[in-house]
């Protein structure tokens, strides 16, 4: 936050502490640039108490920053490298051109420390984690909005003196610590600040805080940086930078019949429905699994298929399986009442500390009698639409989950799940599904071209609430003028030029915002309008110079 004063958290080394000359005493710079939730205040604190129990005279600052990631809150450190010395004159800020290392939690606060220029090609040590925390205009975007890894990767190399870059997050999570463990390891095994590793593990301990998840990362972490080359690069075998971000990893034992038809499916498809069936399952059962298959049997692609054909069964496998997990409240309360959110949450607390967990809780009407069942809420829900049109009531309530009684309010949603089946939001769902893979398959059977577009087009369904409505029916509107503009063009018997880049257009313009939403009626008539003149040509092109 812009002027915000800074906070000091650090005193002189105690001193009873030995002194030790060093040849050439200077001030060492490290910042670290951090969002909440990622631990740069406990990493900040770690390296100031390290460098106190140590000797090092230490100083230092942290400047809040505005949260939900359109600003970090920066925690900058100076370090006088002489054992015992008096206290120089520290800066509470850091300099642009003048730090000599940089720790970022999350891999974009290297893009944006590079942009503000404090990182030197001819003096930063880079340490960071190559994961991403999205940002807001990232998360808000329709579309694909996220800014390249290669990029940040070139970026970071070209513009540091030395890189250490591994996800962190991941190699956390594999390993049951914190990021931010594994990242004060690596700066120790760096050996780019002057502080010893014991000292290093003293300052943990003395936090108090999950010490032996957090020594255990600390561990992790200097293992990594001693495996990396001056030049910054990852020692075979380590992780590097292209280590990919957590996924689901496919469950260890899956029913013979799933595994069989798994194993028959081309290698594109195969990688996606691995993915797919675990996830499944989590979510509703092993029959859900099967189901997803049987829906996805019609558009897996046999030997020798074409492109177009192989794109639309990769379309399908996707999309199919994301839509079939949408999030709906017995989701969410699964999620919320799981013991290992619990251990998790636990873990980054002090030991003796109290757990109190509140969640805020916001469902709409949709999101209420979504979870009832479809024959007892279909009228009231039908009624509820025309009365509200553009925006349901919502039931805004806090609920402590560490209760016993707020815990077993969210644990009895949750429950449901056993009858999602045959709820209200279930069927609506499924009745889309059915809708979207009818019309996949219409139009395949006329051109595969334009079915691998129309398959793409589920890639609109997503969000929630208001939002997820409003993408719905886009994606109505897209399927319903595209396939009139496939009839038309089959009674000219002139291919599918103009539906196919219909569905390509609509999609982009979808994907683009709201601007591009609103010019999806006028896109969709001009496009008909073309066709019944005769225009298909003149059509098409306005339509592909556009996608």
């Amino acid at each position: 936050m812009a002027g915000a004063e800074p906070r000091r958290f650090s005193l002189r080394p105690p001193a009873a502490l030995a002194v030790h000359a060093s040849p050439a005493p200077t001030v060492l710079s490290l910042l670290i640039p951090a969002v909440g939730g990622q631990g740069g205040g406990v990493l900040s604190e770690w390296i100031v108490d390290a460098a106190l129990l140590d000797g090092f005279p230490t100083h230092g600052t942290s400047i809040p920053g505005v949260a939900q990631r359109t600003g970090s809150t920066t925690y900058y450190v100076e370090l006088y490298t002489e054992r015992g010395a008096e206290e120089p004159a520290f800066s509470l800020y850091p300099v642009p051109g003048a730090l000599d290392v940089l720790v970022a939690p999350e891999f974009m606060e290297v893009g944006r420390m590079i942009e503000l220029g404090f990182v030197s090609p001819s003096r930063t040590t880079v340490i960071a984690s190559t994961h991403r925390l999205l940002s807001i205009h990232e998360k808000i975007a329709t579309g694909r909005a996220i800014y390249p890894q290669e990029a940040l990767q070139r970026a970071a190399q070209a513009a540091s003196h030395r890189l250490i870059a591994f996800d962190a997050l991941v190699l956390a999570r594999q390993h049951g610590t914190e990021a931010n463990a594994v990242l004060l390891g690596a700066l120790a095994g760096s050996g780019v600040v002057p502080i010893s590793e014991a000292a290093f593990r003293k300052a943990v301990e003395a936090k108090g805080v999950a010490v032996q998840s957090n020594l255990a990362g600390f561990d992790l972490g200097l293992t990594l940086a001693h495996g990396v080359d001056a030049a910054g690069r990852a020692a075979a075998g380590a992780p590097s930078l292209d280590t990919p971000l957590a996924r689901g990893a496919p469950a260890a034992a899956l029913p013979a019949d799933i595994r069989s038809v798994i194993e028959q499916m081309p290698t594109s498809i195969r990688e996606l429905v691995v993915h797919a069936i675990p996830k499944l399952i989590d979510y509703q059962d092993v029959g859900y699994a099967r189901r997803y298959l049987e829906l996805l049997e019609p558009f897996v692609p046999r030997e020798g298929a074409t492109a177009a054909r192989l794109g639309m069964g990769q379309a399908v496998a996707r999309y199919l399986a994301l839509w079939m997990t949408y999030e709906d409240a017995v989701r969410v309360a699964d999620l919320k009442t799981r013991a290992s959110r619990f251990e998790r949450i636990r873990a980054s607390q002090r030991q003796d500390a109290e757990l109190v967990v509140t969640d805020f809780l916001k469902p709409d009407l949709d999101e209420i009698w979504g979870v009832l069942p479809d024959r007892l809420v279909r009228p009231f829900a039908r009624w509820a639409e025309r009365r509200w049109p553009h925006g349901r009531p919502t039931l805004g309530q806090h609920v402590r989950i560490t209760t016993v009684s707020g815990f077993l309010r969210v644990w009895l949603l949750a429950r449901l799940k056993r009858w999602r089946p045959i709820s209200y939001r279930a069927r609506e769902e499924h009745a889309q599904i059915a809708r979207w893979l009818e019309a996949v398959r219409t139009c395949a059977a006329r051109d595969e071209a334009l079915g691998a577009e129309v398959a793409r087009a589920a890639q609109l369904v997503k969000g929630y609430g208001d939002v997820r409505r409003r993408m719905t029916a886009l994606h109505e509107t897209l399927l319903a003028g595209v396939r009139r503009a496939a009839a038309i063009e089959e009674r000219h018997g002139a291919g599918y030029a103009v539906s196919t880049a219909l569905a390509a257009r609509l999609r982009a313009l979808v994907l683009a915002g709201p601007d591009g939403e609103a010019r999806v009626p006028a896109t969709i008539s001009a496009a008909l309008d073309g066709l019944e003149a005769g225009d298909a040509a003149g059509a098409a092109e306005r339509l592909t110079r556009h996608v």
